[in-house]
């Protein structure tokens, strides 16, 4: 019921009210349905990602080209998890597949040997994470310069070397791109060596350019983006797609980035 305004006449109660509402023609009112049916579209989306990937956000979008060939900037990119779906060879209950243990399984994703992560640097929820792969695991004590790979660490021996022997378990991590990440992450100071529980999830899925929506928003194209090193470019960045949590290094945590 309505009066000769096109508005609910208040006579009709509480349903009168819904029902003018669902079917009026009125300016505002139509803005206002379709901005709610596209929330409650996206938020359908991101619980159905989320119930697929155990993880919030499901999304992230590549703020830098430490990964490329294999990932680019402005790639959208979903995690996963870790420990779902984990082939039985990944390393001990982390559910992450390193370079070293996926090359005698011929294991690999985007382009190379080996899970790509995910992760928090130093476990510091405040700095930028970083999404590089999953080189090799170390124990604590260990003295992992025997594994390591000589054209990607900075010096001779474990004595001259940051974080060796390995502060604690966890794994050595490094990006793709050969000219700008030349050496392991733990040598360059991005993070010590990866607790398990530094782990956000492993990278699955790639979707080119869609990322860069959500780092145009962020302001990331402009100079000035904070680094996962301090002593280097933004090398390794990604911005999380989710806006409920922000800080200041770079990354902002909302609903489907």
């Amino acid at each position: 019921m309505t009066n000769g305004d096109d508005v609910p006449d208040p006579r009709g109660g509480p349903r009168a009210a819904v029902v003018w509402f669902l079917r009026t023609d009125h300016a505002a009112v139509l803005f206002l349905r379709d901005a709610a049916s596209s929330a409650l579209t996206v938020a359908m989306v991101g619980l159905l990602l989320f119930s697929v990937s155990g993880v919030w956000p499901p999304l992230v979008a590549v703020e830098s080209g430490s990964m490329q060939p294999n990932m680019q900037k402005g790639d959208l990119v979903f995690v996963m998890e870790e420990q779902r779906f984990a082939p039985e060879y990944a390393t001990g209950e982390t559910g992450v597949v390193t370079h070293a243990d996926a090359t005698a399984h011929d294991y690999r994703q985007f382009g190379g040997f080996g899970d790509v992560i995910v992760y928090q640097p130093y476990g510091d929820a405040r700095a930028t994470p970083v999404i590089h792969r999953a080189r090799f695991w170390v124990d604590e004590g260990e003295n992992w310069y025997s594994k390591a790979d000589p054209e990607y660490v900075t010096a001779d021996d474990c004595d001259a070397l940051r974080n060796c022997p390995a502060p604690h378990a966890g794994f050595v991590t490094k990006g793709d791109n050969s000219v700008t990440n030349d050496y392991y992450d733990q040598t360059r100071g991005i993070s010590s060596i990866v607790k398990p529980a530094w782990v956000k999830g492993t990278a699955e899925y790639r979707v080119p350019y869609l990322g860069w929506v959500r780092l145009t928003l962020a302001g990331t194209l402009t100079p000035g983006t904070v680094s996962a090193d301090p002593a280097a470019s933004a090398d390794g960045a990604v911005e999380v797609a989710d806006s409920s949590a922000g800080n200041a290094s770079g990354v902002a945590l909302t609903p489907v980035t």
